[in-house]
C-alpha cells in the first residue's frame, strides 16, 4: 500500500472498548501523529448507558517513526492500552480470519459465501466445510476445500462437537459460522468460544420456534419476513445481533416463496455479519453489538 507521503507501508486496524473518559481519543490520535500514523478512516462510539466507549481506526505510516511493525506498533500502544483498560485488537488491515464453516442439508447460505469467497468479496478464508449430512461434499470439492462429515447419530451430540472442536484447532480457524447448520450446539462447547461462533436463523423467532416455520408463517399471513444474525451464546438463538434484514410480503406469497425470499435474506444477511466481523468492525457491548459500518 501506498501511503500519504509516497512510502510503502501497511495499513493497520485498532478496534477497542473501554470506560468511557475524557481523553481517549486524544490519546490514541495523538501518539499515531507523534509517530507518522496517518488515520484513514475513524469511528467511534459512548454508550452512555453502559458507560462504555467503543473506536474503530484504520491507519497506515506516512513518516519515518513509523513503527517498523506489528510488534513495535503494539508496543507503541499498549501503554494507552492500559492506561484505560482497553480491551483491543490490532492487525494488519489486509489480515484475513480463517473460517470453519457448518451446515446440514440447506446450502443456501454456503452457496453465497463460497461465491463471495471465489469472487474476492470476502475478506476471510474459509478453511473447510463439515456437516451432519453428506450434501454439501460435492459443494465443497468444486470449491477446493476439505469436507468433513461429522457423526450422524441423532444421539451423539458429544461426538459432533468434539469433532468440530478438533477441527477448529486443526485448521486454527478463528470464526465457526453456523451456514444453517440445523443442530443445537451445547453450553458448555459455546462458553468454550465467546464470540467465535455466528449463526444465521429466520427472524420468526419467538414467534415461529421449531420446524416449518415458513408454513407455519404463511398459516398465519405474516407481512414480513426476514433473517437475523448473530453471535452463538449459551441462550438458544438469543446471542448479540450482528445484522438483521426484512422484506416485505402479501397475500399473493406462496409457501414457496416465503421459503424463496427467506433463504436469500438469509444469506445476505449472514454474508454481511461475517465481512463486517472479520473487517473488525464489531465489538461486544454485553447483550448487544456495535457495528461500524
Amino acid at each position: 500500500m501506498t501511503t500519504r507521503n509516497g512510502a510503502q507501508g501497511p495499513a493497520y486496524i485498532l478496534a477497542f472498548t473501554c470506560a468511557d473518559a475524557v481523553g481517549i481519543v486524544a490519546a490514541v490520535t495523538g501518539t499515531l501523529a507523534e509517530n507518522d500514523g496517518f488515520i484513514l478512516d475513524s469511528q467511534q462510539y459512548a454508550d452512555l448507558e453502559t458507560g462504555r466507549f467503543f473506536m474503530r481506526l484504520l491507519f497506515q505510516p506516512a513518516g519515518p517513526r513509523f513503527p517498523a511493525d506489528l510488534a513495535g506498533l503494539s508496543a507503541l500502544l499498549a501503554p494507552i492500552a492500559a492506561r484505560f483498560g482497553m480491551d483491543w485488537q490490532l492487525a494488519p488491515a489486509n489480515r484475513r480470519p480463517k473460517l470453519l464453516v457448518a451446515a446440514s442439508k440447506q446450502l443456501h447460505c454456503l452457496h453465497d459465501l463460497l461465491y463471495r469467497r471465489q469472487s474476492g468479496q470476502l475478506p476471510a478464508d474459509i478453511v473447510g466445510i463439515t456437516a451432519n449430512h453428506p450434501d454439501a461434499e460435492a459443494l465443497a470439492r468444486q470449491h477446493g476445500l476439505p469436507f468433513h462429515l461429522l457423526p450422524t447419530a441423532k444421539e451423539d451430540k458429544a461426538g459432533r462437537e468434539a469433532a468440530l472442536e478438533r477441527l477448529m484447532a486443526e485448521t486454527q480457524a478463528e470464526f465457526l459460522i453456523l451456514a444453517r447448520y440445523m443442530q443445537i450446539l451445547s453450553p458448555d462447547f459455546v462458553g468454550r468460544m465467546p464470540g467465535r461462533i455466528i449463526n444465521i436463523h429466520h427472524s420468526f423467532l419467538p414467534g415461529f420456534i421449531g420446524a416449518r416455520p415458513y408454513h407455519r408463517a404463511h398459516a398465519r399471513g405474516v407481512k414480513l419476513i426476514g433473517a437475523t444474525a448473530h453471535f452463538v451464546t449459551e441462550d438458544l438463538d438469543e446471542g448479540p445481533i450482528i445484522e438483521q434484514a426484512v422484506e416485505r410480503v402479501d397475500h399473493r406469497a406462496s409457501v414457496a416463496d416465503l421459503i424463496a425470499i427467506g433463504a436469500d435474506i438469509e444469506s445476505q444477511v449472514l454474508t454481511r455479519a461475517v465481512t463486517w466481523v472479520c473487517e473488525r468492525r464489531v465489538l461486544l457491548n454485553d447483550g448487544r453489538t456495535v457495528v461500524f459500518r
